[in-house]
Formats: C-alpha cells, sequence, structure tokens
C-alpha cells in the first residue's frame, strides 16, 4: 500500500493534467452544439465565468480564509491582466474561431501553446535547458516531436479510415465554416495570449499561493470584462436570454468543469511542476477529440491524424520524462547525480 501512495503521490499532478484533457475533450463538442444552436460567443463566455466563479467562491472563501495572503492593489491589478489573457480575451478569440473551424482543428491548433511557452519559459529562464545533457535533449526533441505530429494532423490527411459503425450521437445543427482565415488568425493570437498567460501563472502564484481564491478572482474579472466586451459587440437583449437547452448546459458544464475544477488543477500543477509541464499535455486534447470525433460523433478519421498523434504522445513522454529526470537529478547531491547521469547513459546505449 505505501508503495502503491508513493507511485500515486508521484504521478499525481500527470493525471490531474490527463483528467483536465479530458474535461477539455467534452467541451469542443458541447460548445460547437451551442454556437450552432445560435448561442452568442461573448455571452457564452461571460456566463461561463460567472458561474464558474459563483461555485468557487465558497470553496476559496472557507477553504483558504487563513491562508490567503493580503491582496494588494499592485496584485489586483496583476490578477485583473492575468484574467484578460487567460479569460476573457482570449477565449473570446478562441471560441470566436470556432464558428470558423472545427473542433479538431481548434484542439491541433491549441498545441502549439507548449511550444510557445516552452521558447518563452527559456529565454526568461524560469525552464531549463541543458543541451549537452541528456535530459536536456530529450525536453527539446520531444518539444519538436509533438510540434512535427501537430503538423502532420493539420497539414496530412492520407487515407481515409472507415467507420466501422454508424454515428451514436449527431450534433444539432450545420456549422457554416465562412472564413478559416479570419478562424486561423483568431486561433494563433488566442494561444499566443494563453502562452504568456501559463508564464504569469507561475508568477503570479508566487505571491499569492491560493489556488482556490485566484481561480474563483480569474473567472469572476475575467466574466466582468467579457460582460463590458459583449455588452458593446451585442445589441440585442434577447441574445442574454438563456433556454432550458444545450445553451444552459454548455454554461454549466464549461463554467463548473471547465472554468472552476480545470482552472483549479492547472495551478497548482503550474505552482508544483511549472508552466510548461502544464501545457505539454495540451497535445493529449487533440488526440481525444480525433477519437470522440471518430467514434461518437461519426466524423471522418484520416492516416495523417493517427500518424500525428502517435508522434504527439511520443513527444510528450520525451519532454515529461526530460522535466522528471532534471527535477531528480536537482534533488540529488554532485557525486550521486553525476553516477545517476553515467547510469541513465548506460541505459540508453544499451537499448
Amino acid at each position: 500500500m505505501s508503495s502503491v501512495c508513493g507511485i500515486y503521490k508521484r504521478f499525481e499532478a500527470h493525471l490531474l493534467m490527463i483528467i483536465a484533457q479530458f474535461g477539455y475533450t467534452f467541451l469542443y463538442f458541447i460548445t460547437e452544439a451551442s454556437f450552432n444552436h445560435g448561442m452568442n460567443v461573448q455571452v457564452y463566455v461571460t456566463y461561463r465565468h460567472f458561474v464558474g466563479g459563483l461555485v468557487m467562491w465558497p470553496l476559496a472563501y472557507f477553504l483558504e480564509r487563513k491562508s490567503r495572503p493580503k491582496l494588494t492593489f499592485a496584485l489586483f491589478f496583476e490578477i485583473f491582466v492575468l484574467s484578460l489573457l487567460g479569460v476573457s480575451l482570449t477565449l473570446n478569440m478562441y471560441f470566436a474561431s470556432l464558428r470558423y473551424t472545427s473542433p479538431t482543428f481548434l484542439a491541433s491548433m491549441v498545441n502549439t501553446i507548449a511550444s510557445m511557452t516552452f521558447i518563452i519559459a527559456v529565454v526568461i529562464r524560469i525552464e531549463k535547458l541543458d543541451v549537452k545533457s541528456l535530459h536536456g535533449i530529450a525536453k527539446m526533441v520531444g518539444t519538436l516531436v509533438s510540434l512535427a505530429g501537430v503538423t502532420v494532423m493539420t497539414s496530412y490527411k492520407g487515407p481515409r479510415v472507415r467507420n466501422l459503425w454508424n454515428a451514436l450521437i449527431h450534433i444539432q445543427g450545420n456549422t457554416i465554416h465562412e472564413d478559416w482565415v479570419k478562424g486561423s488568425l483568431l486561433t494563433v493570437a488566442s494561444c499566443i495570449t494563453w502562452s504568456i498567460w501559463y508564464i504569469m501563472q507561475a508568477s503570479t502564484l508566487k505571491r499569492y499561493p491560493a489556488q482556490l481564491s485566484l481561480t474563483t478572482w480569474m473567472s469572476l474579472l475575467g466574466g466582468l470584462q467579457s460582460a463590458v466586451f459583449a455588452a458593446i459587440v451585442e445589441r440585442d437583449p434577447k441574445a442574454w436570454t438563456v433556454g432550458f437547452n444545450i445553451d444552459m448546459w454548455s454554461i454549466i458544464y464549461a463554467g463548473v468543469v471547465c472554468s472552476g475544477v480545470i482552472i483549479f488543477i492547472q495551478l497548482w500543477c503550474t505552482k508544483e511542476k511549472g508552466p510548461v509541464f502544464v501545457t505539454m499535455f495540451n497535445p493529449l486534447s487533440t488526440v481525444f477529440v480525433a477519437i470522440l470525433a471518430y467514434s461518437v460523433f461519426g466524423e471522418k478519421l484520416y492516416v495523417g491524424s493517427v500518424l500525428g498523434g502517435v508522434m504527439v504522445i511520443i513527444g510528450l513522454y520525451l519532454v515529461l520524462w526530460g522535466k522528471e529526470a532534471d527535477q531528480t537529478t536537482s534533488d540529488m547531491p554532485s557525486q550521486e547525480c553525476q553516477e545517476r547521469k553515467e547510469d541513465n547513459l548506460k541505459e540508453v546505449l544499451q537499448v
């Protein structure tokens, strides 16, 4: 039992991030169905984060009442900017692009966040990259392999994989992909701001190490920011009316699961493992979306998607192995660290 607990403790962050990617996977499809039903993007983002903030507020208030640091004006302004980059600005662009593209394309493009975050983190020196060590090479090669896998999934189709059964679920409505160029630009812009958001999280958590409270603040502030933007863009009062249908369920799911639970998981993992670790799990959602789209929603699946998905997983494994090895060796004495490196090199040569 102690060994099982030890293994769980070691891979706790890994398991939580995999669960988070499962949560994001369902988000793509339920959101697309809601938009096809006529839900306004800005109204959706606003309601979603108000729901997330209201759900997380009681937990943050009672569980972090004694450990929560004092909120100064400078720290509040930092959280305000963090909410703008990671919630209102980013998600408005991100979900607006879904109207012009598709869930599979959107999930694939999100994987560039990992590479962007890794590069930014190395440049500002919050992520170590020793190109002379085996671990550093693994992280660099893993990032490139994962990015290559994403490129294959988005640019190469190949032969179609035959569907073994009919679609189990049909998404309501027909999405009209009006402008792929506009959708691509919106997606790329959202990925850039998202990368900056992940980097800023690591910095903010050092001064405000209260993940539940930070999640609540970002949701509420992001909802307010999005509400102002929605009021400017959307003048029709009927757009703010949500019936007891797919629109309401998408808002509740996105608010509770994605803006609440998953953001808290990401903040905790960022504090424990760093922003690069968190973003390196984003490619899994691409694989999950492709599998779900093929097996449940009956979308077409091509060999290129399968090949790219395998490359993504290989790249993810290399990066995680490199980071895990770096963290292990950093806690060892210098002599033991050197012996560990030599043992790793022998294992690789034997393979």
